[in-house]
């Protein structure tokens, strides 16, 4: 977002929506779904913002064409060409392996204006990283951009229907009939993202301060990212849509809101939803069977109020509740809720690991040598830290508790009978912040090496 263009987005925002979970969503003329066509199969399914200074009810999901219209070949001239498709880290320094990889691509950005697309991306990651958990683990993640040279400035649709401009990416609003639905071809956007070293997330940024946007929440077949949002980067509100997204796409997050006075959508009566924060129970149900969010019932949340079971979500005004009354996945400008918080931060580790080894795992190790570790640090406002602990053979040395840097020589009494031993790093997450021991168990790595005297 540039800056000159931002303002607070206040609680009354617009949420999207995001999950695959019913056959259509209801909306207006201009925002509800429709079916693909039988004879099309090249659709994927996107979501709608909600309107702009509107309600939640107006977001939605549609099947939208995957692919967009060719550019001429040799469009570019040979000094657009060289630009063309420049990798940069923009944040982090981790190795891929070990961080959540967020690529960030341009559209819309003519070869002269890439450096305000720089800009622009370091300011989306500066409004996502602000937004917790991810302003406390934001030295979990990697933010790469990628230059897609433009022919001309700004995206079709902006500021009318017909306005059709050159662009990399084939940006456009207006995408199946909606003004604030902005769309990409995947397959060019594809062809720019696998050019940088890692992808997990997307986000697509249109040269443009017209509001709208699109989440393609489907994982990627071909190069494993888990989703893609579009924004445009002027508009002030672009950057709110992109963090609900990865509630989706990240948390597996369903949307909490609902659609009051739509027919077929008064009543849920199927079965418990597999989403962790929507369910047909209530708080009393939720902790009888020890189930969802049945941990965090009666805490103070983040977003307001106290954890319980609030009726309305999962697009359903009844029969389906959801843990808190306005969160982010129901009211942008609001933060995730505690049990969100969780889910994301589950999301995080899917991605990225507590420890990257320095020295090489696996190579047996002698006296003069030394072992050493990087660990991402927390920006957490209590100053937690990651909890590191040694072992050798098996057997916690707790004098080194903590430490990320091992001389072998400490080891001398130890191994002075010439066999090999195997030393071990274990770094664990222990946040407040997850109480689900599944989720718990999955943010802790082990690395293991050899050491002989």
């Amino acid at each position: 977002m540039r800056t000159t263009m931002r303002r607070a987005v206040t609680a009354a925002g617009t949420a999207v929506a995001v999950t695959a979970v019913l056959a259509a969503v209801p909306g207006t003329a201009t925002a509800g779904p429709t079916a693909a066509p039988a004879a099309d199969p090249v659709r994927v399914e996107v979501e709608v913002p909600g309107p702009e200074h509107g309600t939640v009810a107006g977001s939605g999901h549609r099947r939208v064409p995957a692919r967009g219209k060719a550019r001429p070949a040799g469009t570019l001239s040979p000094a657009e060409r060289s630009a063309d498709g420049e990798v940069r880290r923009l944040i982090g320094k981790g190795p891929t392996a070990d961080r959540l990889d967020i690529v960030v691509v341009g559209d819309g950005y003519t070869a002269a204006e890439l450096g305000a697309f720089r800009t622009d991306a370091k300011e989306i990651w500066e409004e996502l990283a602000a937004v917790e958990p991810y302003a406390t683990y934001r030295n979990l993640f990697n933010v790469w951009t990628v230059d897609a040279v433009s022919k001309e400035s700004g995206v079709s649709g902006d500021p009318g229907q017909g306005v059709v401009r050159d662009t990399a990416l084939g940006s456009s609003f207006w995408c199946d009939g909606i003004e604030r639905l902005l769309c990409v071809d995947q397959a060019k956007v594809d062809s720019y993202v696998a050019k940088a070293p890692e992808a997990d997330l997307v986000v697509v940024l249109s040269n443009s301060s017209k509001y709208g946007g699109a989440g393609y929440n489907e994982p990627s077949p071909t190069l494993g990212y888990e989703g893609i949002s579009t924004a445009s980067a002027g508009n002030d509100r672009s950057g709110q849509v992109a963090i609900h997204e990865t509630g989706h796409s990240l948390g597996k997050l369903a949307d909490e809101y609902f659609y009051p006075g739509y027919p077929g959508y008064e009543q849920y009566s199927g079965p418990e939803p597999a989403d962790s924060n929507i369910s047909v129970l209530g708080a009393g149900a939720l902790a009888a069977q020890k189930t969802k969010w049945h941990r965090w019932l009666g805490e103070t949340s983040p977003d307001g109020g106290t954890v319980g079971a609030y009726e309305g979500g999962g697009y359903f005004v009844k029969g389906l509740n959801r843990p808190t009354d306005n969160s982010l996945m129901r009211v942008l400008g609001k933060p995730f809720n505690l049990p969100g918080v969780e889910a994301m931060i589950a999301g995080f580790h899917r991605h990225a690991r507590p420890v990257t080894p320095v020295t090489e795992p696996g190579r047996t190790l002698r006296p003069g040598q030394s072992v050493k570790i990087e660990v991402p640090k927390l920006k957490a406002a209590d100053g937690r830290r990651m909890k590191i602990r040694w072992y050798l053979d098996g057997k916690e040395l707790t004098g080194l508790a903590g430490r990320t840097e091992v001389p072998v020589a400490k080891l001398a009494g130890r191994l002075a009978d010439g066999r090999k031993h195997k030393l071990s790093v274990a770094v664990q997450d222990r946040t407040p912040a997850v109480r689900d021991p599944k989720v718990a168990a999955a943010m802790k790595a082990v690395v293991h090496w050899k050491v002989r005297l």
